[in-house]
């Protein structure tokens, strides 16, 4: 099965080739088109309960979609806001997304949640990551184009911008500064990040979106 990124980094979507009996796991609507002969199954994203936690905790969708060919077919997946995707690929590692951010995997790749941390929560950030283990190709999306980065030791990321992180990374979320820098520098809190592996980030953010277009308005 061939999976090529097009569009990108500010409309991306996802050109998938299928052979006979290949498969991919989607997030439900996430399909933009299909050849007539691509099969699609439905089903609770990981158990009844499971799903409805992924869902109200980790603001994922209840089902999830497989998708197959009996013979050679396209699949083009797509995601709610503009913005670039990338692909990983796990070899029984562990990487956690930010809610929203799973687009595809292949079907050796389990999902599942993992804790943020309550200063996460009060960050607007979420109690709680995708989290994403196994084997297999993995794909996923974010506001604007996505860069990592390689750290070793301490690392500041502007809260909204963070992405995905390997396990061995902690999150630590703070202010900024002291009280007058976090609230007239314009950044508020930030996200320590401490550890050794990777980490992934967006070049724009939601809230700094929606801070731009309420200034606007009033």
């Amino acid at each position: 099965m061939q999976v090529d990124i097009r569009n990108r980094p500010s409309f991306a979507n996802l050109h998938v080739q299928f052979e006979p009996g290949d498969k991919i796991i989607a997030e439900a609507g996430a399909m933009a088109t299909m050849s007539a002969n691509v099969e699609m199954k439905t089903r609770l994203n990981g158990g009844f309960f499971g799903a409805l936690a992924r869902r109200f905790l980790g603001n994922e969708s209840i089902f999830i979609n497989e998708f197959s060919a009996p013979s050679a077919g396209e699949l083009v997946l797509t995601q709610p806001f503009p913005g670039d995707m990338v692909c990983t690929e796990l070899r029984g590692n562990t990487l956690f997304l930010q809610p929203g951010a799973f687009i595809a995997c292949d079907p050796g790749v389990r999902m599942s949640l993992g804790w943020a941390g309550v200063r996460s929560w009060i960050a607007g950030e979420g109690l709680f990551r995708l989290k994403l283990t196994g084997t297999g190709r993995l794909w996923f999306g974010a506001y604007g184009a996505i860069f990592d980065r390689e750290i070793s030791g301490e690392h500041i990321v502007d809260s909204g911008h963070l992405v995905a992180y390997e396990p061995s990374i902690s999150i630590n979320v703070g202010m900024a500064g002291g009280i007058f820098t976090s609230f007239f520098s314009g950044e508020g809190l930030i996200t320590r990040v401490r550890g050794q592996g990777k980490i992934y980030m967006q070049s724009r953010s939601f809230d700094g979106l929606a801070a731009w277009t309420n200034a606007h308005l009033w």
